[in-house]
């Protein structure tokens, strides 16, 4: 395979080589004279990088992190929970580290506004934080205008974001009657990957197969075929899983009974037991308050040299909310965020950020409780197309087997410890 996984593995936290942006930050952080804030929205794989790096790498900054949640929830291996191979527990987290050992300050609140101008923003209990330079790790949010009725719809949970939700769908599966129908929908791309949508289809079969093996879960794609891993998963399928697994490409859903979770597509129609509906997705709302959502109103467009929004100077922007072709994925946001600390604390020092950008993605898939395979791609900056350009290597699985399953366990606790630890 082209990339060294264990070389990864071991790896992981100097993603986007680490050595060369401490060096090139040495000298600016001493410059500092005074002491700049920088405010990050959102406590996900984004955010949370980036406020624990510019305070790794910055004493000379004030960070704040503004986030909802009183705790992290990976959705990296959320799927494991709907097969019973994860519990909620072992992807949950606390931010303590960050303040102790990096002295980021966190608030857990809801932000209610955003003044871009006035370079502050407003909590829910009226508070308002300054800023010099704000980083919004948005995260995404969901589009239901198909089927308006199902928004904040606990009958058909998308979990998507991992959390109560998914909790809900895996007990939605335990308690369907024997013999029963999931149906599980798929948008059209691009959608925040993971939880991917195929790894999902393994662990809801897997846990029918052991539990309640007369029933069967149709997988309504919108797109046209498996958009990743294709043939790992299709192999998957059909060994371990054909008499489970229905799968059904082009399948835009037209309508749906949400009482009686009837479903009609184009070309057909289906009848529910469990629905996991998985809207279209678009930047988390935040960035819409920030006015930063300028692609379609759904995604950021950034500079990617410093992830600063190309219609809101001193706002940067990183994660599954940015317009590219890049993975939305947890792997992704941790590197974008480590490129945006650094270009956040050479801008505050009046220096140029760094030029030369590269980074790796990797993404891991279960098809049961022990067997796994990745997807895996380097990317570097362009500075003619003035994108982040795929490279030679990475690679992708053909078939899961039990070592990759293990990489995939050791690249979690990995990136879960160099996000927040």
């Amino acid at each position: 395979m082209g990339l060294k996984r264990r070389s990864f593995i071991k790896h992981v936290a100097s993603v986007v080589g680490s050595a060369s942006v401490l060096s090139h930050l040495s000298h600016a952080s001493q410059s500092t004279d005074l002491k700049k804030k920088v405010v990050v929205v959102g406590g996900g794989f984004a955010g949370a990088t980036a406020a624990k790096y510019i305070g790794m790498w910055s004493k000379d900054i004030e960070v704040t992190m503004i986030e909802r949640n009183a705790q992290f929830v990976s959705c990296p291996q959320s799927n494991l929970v709907l097969g019973g191979n994860r519990s909620m527990q072992q992807l949950t987290s606390d931010y303590d580290s960050l303040t102790s050992k990096y002295g980021v300050k966190t608030i857990q609140s809801e932000v209610v506004a955003i003044d871009t101008e006035a370079k502050n923003i407003t909590l829910s209990n009226g508070d308002t934080v300054n800023y010099h330079r704000l980083i919004l790790a948005p995260g995404v949010d969901f589009i239901y205008d198909t089927v308006p009725e199902l928004e904040n719809n606990d009958k058909a949970p998308h979990a998507w974001k991992a959390g109560p939700q998914t909790a809900l769908l895996r007990q939605q599966i335990v308690d369907m009657k024997q013999g029963g129908t999931v149906i599980m929908t798929i948008p059209a791309t691009p959608f925040r990957c993971p939880p991917g949508p195929y790894e999902r289809a393994c662990q809801i079969a897997f846990y029918l197969k052991h539990h309640n093996p007369t029933a069967k879960l149709i997988v309504l794609d919108a797109n046209a075929d498996i958009v990743s891993k294709k043939t790992m998963f299709k192999s998957a399928w059909d060994k371990y899983y054909a008499d489970i697994i229905e799968y059904v490409p082009n399948s835009t859903i037209e309508t749906i009974d949400v009482e009686n979770l009837a479903i009609e597509t184009e070309f057909d129609s289906f009848k529910a037991d469990v629905l996991n509906y998985i809207p279209s997705q678009k930047a988390g709302n935040i960035a819409d308050m920030a006015g930063v959502n300028n692609v379609d109103q759904r995604w950021c467009k950034v500079d990617f040299l410093t992830y600063e929004s190309t219609v809101k100077p001193n706002v940067h922007i990183i994660g599954d909310a940015i317009h590219a072709k890049l993975p939305k994925s947890g792997h992704m946001a941790n590197a974008q965020a480590k490129v945006c600390a650094a270009a956040v604390i050479s801008l505050l020092a009046d220096q140029q950020p760094k030029q030369d950008l590269a980074f790796s993605n990797t993404c891991y898939s279960f098809v049961d409780d022990q067997q796994a395979g990745h997807v895996a791609a380097n990317y570097s900056y362009d500075a003619d197309k003035k994108q982040m350009v795929v490279m030679p290597g990475g690679g992708v699985s053909l078939e899961a087997d039990e070592l990759e399953g293990e990489y995939a366990n050791g690249w979690a606790e990995n990136i879960w410890d160099d996000v927040l630890r």
